[in-house]
């Protein structure tokens, strides 16, 4: 452990530490919220349309986060990540009280004060469209910025940040194991209109804690270079709005730039099956297979969430395993084989589902543990893969200050995962009602989008992995001949250029060298979303 921390130095330990309490405390919110709200959602929809309308709900709060990424980025440039950090959260916390507050102002109460039966208020079910959109938007703000705080903390250095991920992720996977469980059991207490009631103050812990963060780096020559080569960066002084339409233009064009940048070359193209695909395939299992069991086989929407906490706790054991073999294995191959084979288990669903009992948890802790190792592939291959892709893609930045790789690729792939879920969640959905309404049962679904449709990812994931220079061995030390240890050629010349103003201007060693500390921030709008 001791060797484990002495790769940060102190100011980097420090901004670890506060980052990672903050967002245990989100963390435990947002798994309440979205939880409950999507059981709420499958309880009150109409049983001919539940899961194609569920599949919606959820695409659509998904592309409402990139609409809510590109409206806090400009706010990045001007004030410093923390506080904007802060005030996203609040503002999340604030719109999670819209549910509870409408629910109430039409009749709904608790199921602790209704004699222990769920009555919801009068208001449309219909009108959690409108409503989770907005959330995603500010979902998507939070996300946004917590996705560049690793390298603003430890900079490009790909040890670091996959050291730092995979901690990070441990003990956020922690935080959402027991928010899920805690979830379960508010909706046992409160109902599940009334569930999330402890999410508000859990962000408002989380803005505070976040608080304490170092300025990492705002206004410093470090950010002064990226945002010479940030596209956005025309913007100038305009108002709030311009920058929000540039900022959208701009994404829409990261975009393409990263389509071209991944389908152009060898070592990029297969980052879509490998990213995208494999995202897309872990949120469906906890976002509509979870779901369609508990409601349709267990007859009780709640146990969806217990199905999650075993996600989440493979999602821990993915991330413990990238952190305790960074050094013996170095890319992310391995990972995301184990990731393609282990999605394999889902065809085990459909044969187990006939002899579930309903209103037995047993049956959906038994679940839970068939997605500890379905869950545990995708978190390893994730930990990796992103600080494969943050690394290697820093590099590219560092040596053309035309294009934001990094920006333009994760713009790209992140689309990819919204768009691929919108269309497919909400066609698979409306395939689980179709089945659902002919047999009266959801058995012959299971085995489509359970089995098969999980295979086909399994195959695609597995190709890919095939693709890059160098990837065919077993355990690859190394892919497309790059070599991602240590700082970028740009965090280098900048601390050549620090050394060597601290020997010009020695009365200023203590400001250069704090500059010296902080890392090469990035404020492209797609590195930001991704």
């Amino acid at each position: 452990m001791s060797s484990y921390w002495n790769t940060f130095n102190a100011r980097e330990r420090r901004n670890i530490s506060i980052y990672i309490a903050g967002i245990m405390l989100y963390k435990l919110g947002l798994e309440s919220f979205n939880g409950s709200i999507v059981t709420l959602a499958t309880d009150r929809f109409k049983a001919a349309n539940t899961f194609s309308k569920l599949g919606a709900l959820t695409g659509l709060n998904q592309a409402m986060q990139v609409v809510g990424s590109i409206l806090i980025a400009p706010l990045i440039k001007k004030f410093p990540t923390r506080t904007v950090l802060a005030a996203a959260i609040l503002v999340f916390g604030l719109i999670t009280t819209l549910f509870l507050i409408i629910d109430a102002a039409t009749g709904g109460k608790p199921r602790l004060n209704n004699g222990d039966k769920i009555k919801y208020g009068s208001w449309d079910p219909n009108a959690l469209f409108p409503l989770y959109m907005i959330s995603g938007i500010a979902y998507g703000m939070v996300e946004l910025i917590r996705r560049i705080i690793p390298r603003d903390i430890v900079g490009g250095d790909v040890i670091k940040l996959r050291k730092m991920d995979a901690t990070v992720h441990i003990l956020y996977e922690v935080a959402g194991t027991c928010g899920a469980l805690l979830s379960v059991k508010m909706i046992r207490v409160f109902g599940n209109n009334y569930s999330f009631l402890i999410t508000p103050p859990l962000f408002a812990l989380a803005a505070f804690t976040w608080s304490f963060i170092d300025r990492l780096g705002h206004n410093s020559n470090a950010g002064k270079v990226v945002d010479a080569m940030d596209e956005t960066k025309s913007i100038g002084h305009a108002g709030y709005f311009s920058s929000i339409a540039v900022g959208a233009k701009a994404f829409a064009r990261s975009t393409y730039k990263g389509a071209l940048i991944c389908f152009s070359h060898r070592r990029f193209i297969w980052l879509l099956p490998g990213y995208s695909f494999a995202l897309y395939g872990h949120r469906y299992l906890e976002n509509a297979i979870s779901p369609a069991i508990a409601k349709r086989i267990m007859l009780d929407s709640s146990y969806s969430q217990i199905m999650v906490c075993g996600s989440n706790l493979g999602e821990l054991f993915g991330a413990g395993f990238v952190l305790f073999t960074t050094t013996l294995i170095q890319t992310p191959m391995p990972f995301l084989r184990f990731d393609a084979l282990a999605l394999l288990i889902v065809w085990a669903l459909p044969k187990y589902s006939h002899v579930i009992q309903p209103h037995n948890a047993i049956y959906a802790w038994r679940i839970a543990a068939m997605f500890i190792p379905v869950s545990m592939g995708w978190a390893a291959g994730d930990v990796s893969l992103a600080a494969f892709i943050q690394a290697s893609l820093a590099r590219m930045e560092s040596t053309d200050t035309q294009v934001s790789a990094l920006g333009s690729v994760m713009a790209f792939l992140y689309s990819s995962y919204i768009i691929t879920y919108a269309i497919l969640g909400s066609l698979l959905g409306t395939y689980i009602d179709k089945v659902f309404a002919q047999d009266g049962n959801i058995y012959r679904a299971l085995v489509n989008i359970g089995g098969v449709h999980f295979t086909v990812l399994s195959a695609i994931i597995i190709a890919s992995t095939l693709i890059p220079k160098g990837a065919l061995s077993l355990n690859p030390k190394m892919i497309n001949d790059a070599d991602l240890t240590g700082p970028t050629d740009l965090e280098t010349a900048r601390d050549e250029d620090v050394a060597a103003r601290d020997r010009t201007h020695p009365d200023d060693s203590s400001v250069e060298k704090e500059e010296k500390e902080k890392p090469v921030k990035s404020t492209d709008i797609g590195a930001l979303i991704g």
